[in-house]
């Protein structure tokens, strides 16, 4: 391709567009080509803005946590068909809203705050010194998407919201009514009096035609159509088939661990207290104190300050490094005299001393021997893959790159968009990025090799596409006959139950109605919401409608097993005034909580309205990659306004 592009750039097509771009800047001037009003932020929220690139990456991170919550691959075309995009651009919008407003009103946490925090996560640490490491600190960020600043806004705004989220809440406390409300809605009980319809007294409908089928595969449709299906030949490039039989230089496991040992070994660690001290008789007398076993923090405090302690560190650790090579000289439980540090005057008592450890070549060969053949594996992939490529721009299709690079081929599907099979069955060896490049490739169509991670490569080539259609009537025959029976049968018990159920609102008691239906009254006493999950005796949609019925009301419902029930709720009972008292009490701080949230989604809300929140549905999808919904005329005509809600 690099090659083509400088071919390109020589030829006279070239020479003639340059030339009109040149004409273009001498007539409008440089400074009018580049100075529209265009960018590429999807939402603003007062001075506050997200560019493509960060929603992408949050976009990419939102649909990961709702594949892992799915335990299904969802597909870029399948996130944005659920309408994750919106809902993810409605929550970055809400939060950094909220954030603006925080600091319009002057809730700015300090930068020693901000600072304090962030050296409370480990992952920024130096696993060898212990201290704090600002280029491991870029690399993990970098690892994420996140750039320090960014990384320092999200911090600052976690820290503003919790230190107001903790003002809002302290001192806040539900008046005893609000809970009371709640008690009596959760614990009034109901008396609910039914009898089962039985199946065996309503004629059974006879065996459906073929074309009564049809009729109800049409009218089921939407559940019975098979999803698309695709065939595909995928081509992998993987350092498992290459790594088995890679030899090993003894001469480079020498030359690595040489290089290496330095930060393999394990350095000597200590625990200590260090305590200041203005003078050397001072220093004295803290230090026989200290040799006498008194607490530390006891005899700094007496001095009025405070003592320094340092669990388990490397001597690189410690700040002062005279007062380190000093306690690095004591043994355990020995107590220092005056020392004259770099940053004062100090005496330091040794707590515990753990011995470092000095790594051997043969305790560390088989790591750098697997390291070494994952290298090793990894140029012999990447020269595999380069083989493929060149074989493919010689005009080869897929299949014979491979044969030509020397790379088996492997035939996978049919395959849903959803890595499913015809029967429901995961598909192996596909992934969620295998898939969303498979289902955008039109029959025939082969993708560019892809990057896999962990050294794997693959290029996929879709060989044939099943269109998603209803199955064959012969396929589902049985199933779809039994299915068409039970649903004609409870449309007939459904026309038995509706007819009782008239009886019973004309007057008729329970029992009779009952008793002409070949049944008897069955009652459930004291059903409440809390003990409701564990009634067996009604189903959860009688126990629905048995909760939505006003007193003497009659109702029909599904029963426990295949069948229907008529019920009549009996009676509606409150709790009695000491049970009330106390759920109401234990509900305070609940019902607390849910006011707090309300409160806070209302402050969310209203922070969206009072920075004059924009979003921009256009611009967050051209940064997922898809086409815009519609062309933007202006980027102010781009943005959607926020409404009050």
């Amino acid at each position: 391709m690099l090659s083509a592009t400088r071919k390109f750039a020589k030829s006279w097509v070239a020479a003639v567009l340059i030339g009109l771009l040149v004409v273009s800047f001498a007539i409008f001037g440089i400074n009018d080509a580049f100075k529209g009003n265009y960018t590429n932020d999807v939402i603003k929220a007062g001075s506050r803005h997200v560019a493509g690139p960060d929603f992408r990456r949050e976009f990419d991170n939102f649909r990961k946590g709702a594949e892992e919550q799915t335990k299904q691959p969802i597909s870029l075309e399948q996130a944005v068909q659920f309408g994750l995009d919106k809902r993810l651009m409605e929550e970055i919008a809400t939060r950094e809203a909220f954030g603006a407003m925080l600091e319009k009103i002057g809730i700015r946490p300090s930068d020693r705050l901000v600072s304090g925090e962030l050296r409370k996560i480990p992952a920024f640490f130096n696993p060898i010194s212990g201290a704090f490491d600002k280029a491991l600190y870029a690399q993990r960020l970098g690892e994420n998407g996140l750039t320090p600043a960014r990384f320092d806004t999200l911090m600052r705004d976690q820290i503003a919201e919790s230190h107001t989220v903790s003002a809002m809440v302290n001192g806040l406390r539900v008046p005893r009514a609000y809970s009371a409300l709640g008690a009596v809605y959760e614990m009034e009980s109901r008396d609910v009096g039914y009898f089962m319809i039985d199946p065996r007294s309503v004629a059974p409908p006879a065996l459906p035609t073929d074309a009564q089928l049809n009729a109800f595969m049409k009218e089921k449709a939407a559940q019975l159509t098979r999803p698309e299906f695709r065939v595909l030949t995928v081509v992998a490039f993987s350092p498992a088939m290459v790594s088995a039989n890679l030899p090993i230089d003894e001469a480079e496991v020498q030359k690595r661990f040489q290089f290496r040992k330095d930060t393999l070994n394990k350095p000597e660690t200590r625990s200590l207290v260090q305590i200041p001290v203005k003078d050397a008789a001072t220093a004295q007398a803290v230090a026989a104190r200290l040799a006498k076993g008194e607490d530390p923090s006891a005899v700094a405090k007496s001095l009025g300050v405070e003592a320094i302690n340092y669990v388990d560190k490397p001597q690189s650790a410690i700040a002062d490094k005279r007062v380190a090579a000093a306690a690095f000289g004591l043994k355990a439980g020995e107590v220092s005299p005056a020392l004259q540090g770099d940053l004062g005057m100090a005496v330091v008592k040794v707590v515990n001393v753990v011995p470092g450890q000095t790594i051997t070549l043969d305790q560390i060969r088989p790591q750098i021997e697997a390291e070494l053949r994952k290298d090793a594996a990894a140029e012999k992939v990447y020269a595999l893959s380069q083989a493929y490529d060149e074989a493919r721009g010689g005009g080869s299709n897929l299949a014979e790159a491979a044969k030509k690079a020397g790379v088996p081929t492997i035939t996978i599907g049919p395959v849903s968009q959803q890595g499913q099979g015809p029967q429901g069955q995961p598909v192996a060896g596909v992934t969620p990025k295998l898939l969303e490049i498979a289902y955008g490739l039109p029959a025939g169509g082969e993708s560019e090799v892809q990057d896999a991670g962990n050294g794997e490569y693959y290029a996929v080539r879709v060989e044939r596409i099943l269109p998603k259609a209803l199955p064959a009537l012969a396929e589902v025959k049985p199933d779809l006959t039994r299915v068409w029976m039970m649903t004609e049968m409870l449309k007939r018990l459904q026309t038995r139950a509706d007819e009782y159920a008239a009886r019973l609102r004309k007057g008729e008691s329970l029992e009779t109605v009952a008793a002409a239906a070949g049944s008897k009254v069955a009652r459930v006493a004291g059903i409440d919401r809390q003990n409701a999950a564990q009634n067996t005796a009604l189903s959860r949609d009688a126990l629905m409608k048995a909760f939505g019925a006003k007193p003497g009301e009659i109702f029909t419902a599904e029963g426990t097993q295949f069948g229907l029930i008529v019920g009549k709720l009996e009676a509606v009972r409150a709790p009695s005034g000491s049970t009330l008292a106390r759920i109401t009490e234990d509900a305070r701080p609940q019902v607390t909580m849910a006011l707090f949230r309300d409160l806070g989604a209302a402050a969310r809300k209203a922070a969206r309205t009072e920075v004059k929140t924009k979003i921009y549905p256009d611009k967050a999808r051209v940064a997922l990659g898809l086409p815009p919904i519609g062309s933007d005329k202006t980027a102010g005509a781009a943005g959607t306004a926020e409404k009050a809600k």
